[in-house]
């Protein structure tokens, strides 16, 4: 299999019937269309995507579509975890005490693969107070990807998942890479420089930094501990930043807030949301807290988190949703350009696909704002966005029952 790099992707407006809007936490998955096989012949990706009013059901295997492995020095081995996530479509910040996050599965990245927080399961002298930092302490058995399996394989990320998409690209937002058990969508590294959305594109930063401390005898909050909750000495086998307690969290020293996150407009949501951001530092590595920060910022419905979680089952009406529709004996194939866009979309069909081409612009709202028919193929067709606000839209083209569709981003 190719590494796959992913940053718009294909998106498209699948099955409307029963439910109007199509919103971001629906179009946001990457769909295994085709049976794809990856590791040990396993499905890769995202197998379904069903939602009803309130809730979106992700159906995946936890195998993503890129090459992983080896993993030196694990002796796991992947396996099909057939799972069933539930993603609430209305999520609510908490306004009590902040979930921590647990072991396991926090969240899920768009393909399906698990979330885990930084923690490894370890902690000195098996107190629960030093636990130990999986980014540092595992490193070595992280594959290309950055990802391992887990001891019940469960491959999983603790931090950027490299392979998924490209982290470098800073000229626009970063796509929606995955969504947190709480609901909040995540992102890459890049958001919108102010929170409404106005002065261009650049990196977010964590608010967490390592501690200025030469022994571990309190924790980041000021409590003091006795002599027989001392961590290591900090030396060069148990280094600064081998333990998550050895960071600490200092409000407006980076973008982000104590969650990883922040409450923002970005393309997917142009009327603002809270969202996550992937973590790095200046030079692309991983800075803690890498996704979540170590607790949700909104309130985590049951059935996704905990031993054995992840199993949902559905007990209401359910319409699926596919990302892209193709019939594979007339392929409709075309072009657009430029994407982001500000005034005019040049878009052309390539093929045979004839005279008779609709072409239907849709809003992150799922609302139809333009369309055009009797499109032909080889003729440019310039479509103006001048008269519609910052976001994403979606472009469905569909003729003779073949159908296609990508994302368009707007930026002023």
């Amino acid at each position: 299999m190719k590494h796959i790099l992913l940053s718009l992707g294909l998106l498209c407006t699948g099955l409307l019937t029963g439910y109007s809007q199509v919103t971001p936490e629906i179009y946001s998955w990457i769909q295994n269309l085709n049976g794809d096989s990856g590791y040990a012949n396993i499905l890769t990706n995202v197998q379904q995507v069903q939602y009803s009013t309130n809730n979106v059901y992700v159906t995946c295997t936890c195998i993503p579509g890129y090459d992983i492995g080896p993993w030196t020095g694990n002796p796991n081995i992947p396996s099909n975890q057939n799972f069933l996530f539930k993603i609430t479509r209305n999520p609510q910040a908490n306004s009590g005490t902040a979930t921590v996050t647990p072991m396991g599965h926090i969240g899920v990245w768009s393909n399906g693969v698990s979330i885990f927080n930084p923690k490894d399961g370890f902690s000195y002298n098996s107190l629960g107070i030093w636990n130990r930092n999986a980014i540092v302490a595992e490193a070595m058995s992280f594959d290309n990807c950055l990802g391992h399996p887990a001891p019940n394989g469960e491959y999983h990320h603790h931090l950027n998942p490299t392979c998924l998409y490209d982290d470098s690209i800073g000229l626009v937002h970063s796509s929606i890479i995955g969504y947190a058990f709480d609901g909040f969508p995540i992102y890459g590294g890049y958001g919108f420089d102010s929170t409404n959305g106005s002065g261009g594109v650049r990196q977010l930063f964590s608010s967490y930094r390592l501690r200025n401390i030469t022994a571990r005898q309190t924790l980041p909050d000021g409590t003091v501990l006795n002599a027989s909750q001392y961590g290591p000495a900090i030396n060069g086998t148990y280094p600064l930043g081998l333990y998550v307690e050895d960071f600490e969290y200092v409000p407006g020293l980076g973008d982000l807030d104590e969650h990883n996150g922040r409450f923002c407009i970005t393309p997917d949501y142009p009327l603002g949301t809270y969202a996550y951001f992937v973590t790095l530092d200046s030079s692309l590595v991983a800075a803690y807290p890498y996704v979540l920060g170590p607790s949700y910022y909104g309130t985590v419905m049951a059935g996704n988190t905990g031993p054995g979680s992840g199993h949902n089952t559905i007990s209401e009406p359910v319409v699926s949703f596919v990302t892209a529709v193709k019939n594979v004996d007339e392929p409709l194939d075309f072009s657009f350009y430029p994407n982001p866009v500000s005034d005019f979309l040049v878009l052309e069909v390539a093929g045979n696909a004839g005279s008779n081409i609709k072409a239907t612009l849709t809003n992150a709202l799922g609302q139809v704002v333009l369309q055009k028919e009797n499109i032909r193929n080889a003729v440019p067709c310039f479509l103006s966005m001048q008269s519609f606000v910052k976001g994403v839209y979606l472009l469905t083209l569909e003729t003779g029952g073949a159908k296609s569709c990508r994302k368009i981003v707007k930026v002023n």
